[in-house]
């Protein structure tokens, strides 16, 4: 167990951040989370419509890299991986805060899916995280920590939620074999998954604001949790104080999952 007091835990590790859109995202609390705790970061944008949102949030953060990164294209996740090895040599934990589905199958219903849009949004919102861990492993030569949101909808049906049930619940069956396989090596993986919030990807959900109020009022805790909530507790996972948990799903969301 470290003898460093609780603000230091994390001081010079490596953090790579995926996901960020802008300062509503649950990557943005994680990276936020992060460098409060003495880390460094990586943060990535999707493309260069995605970069004059991304890039004072990166400034703001102190993060000496900044990368593109569409997992759809070919290369990008690689070249990502060899920038961090070229800086750093090493690195310590990823977030994998990325999910995407073409909009007439996630909100036509789950019957109605394309094969074409199933497949996109397993290989944006699951494979990914796959291959982000297999290109994260090598430069995790003293043990990490992997995390890959997900949502109450893996686990229980959500109405439009559609779509993005099926491939979150293959998003956390991936981080628990993943745990298995890379946990000899000292990398512990986890799935999170937040209550809802207000981000852009949520936008897309048909009447997400109906789902945001009745969170609300579900919550045993009484109000919904803010991506800074979703931030520490990753955080806290990726510090010897988590050092015997890995591959279980962490529900930060009020308490919302265990109310019927």
């Amino acid at each position: 167990m470290s003898d460093k007091p609780p603000e230091q835990l994390l001081t010079g590790a490596k953090v790579l951040v995926c996901g960020i859109a802008n300062e509503h995202s649950i990557a943005y609390g994680c990276a936020k989370a992060f460098r409060e705790l003495g880390a460094d970061l990586a943060i990535t944008y999707l493309n260069e419509k995605a970069r004059p949102h991304v890039e004072p949030l990166a400034r703001q953060l102190q993060a000496p890299l900044l990368l593109p990164l569409d997992v759809s294209q070919p290369g990008e996740l690689e070249a990502v991986f060899e920038a961090i090895d070229k800086t750093w040599g090493r690195l310590d934990v990823v977030v994998h805060s990325i999910a995407w589905a073409p909009k007439d199958d996630l909100q036509g219903g789950l019957l109605h899916c394309s094969a074409e849009g199933f497949a996109k949004a397993m290989d944006v919102s699951c494979h990914s995280f796959i291959r982000m861990a297999r290109l994260a492993a090598p430069l995790m030569k003293d043990g990490g920590s992997l995390f890959a949101m997900s949502y109450y909808g893996a686990n229980k049906v959500v109405p439009n939620y559609n779509v993005m049930g099926p491939v979150k619940a293959a998003l956390e069956a991936a981080a628990r074999y993943l745990a298995h396989e890379l946990g000899p090596r000292g990398i512990r993986v986890h799935p999170i998954s937040p209550g809802p919030l207000k981000t852009r990807a949520a936008s897309g959900l048909k009447d997400f604001d109906l789902l945001l109020n009745d969170a609300a009022r579900r919550a045993p805790v009484g109000e919904l949790v803010d991506i800074m909530d979703v931030g520490f507790s990753c955080a806290f996972l990726a510090t010897p104080y988590a050092r015997r948990l890995t591959g279980q799903t962490l529900y930060i969301d009020g308490g919302v999952n265990i109310v019927a």
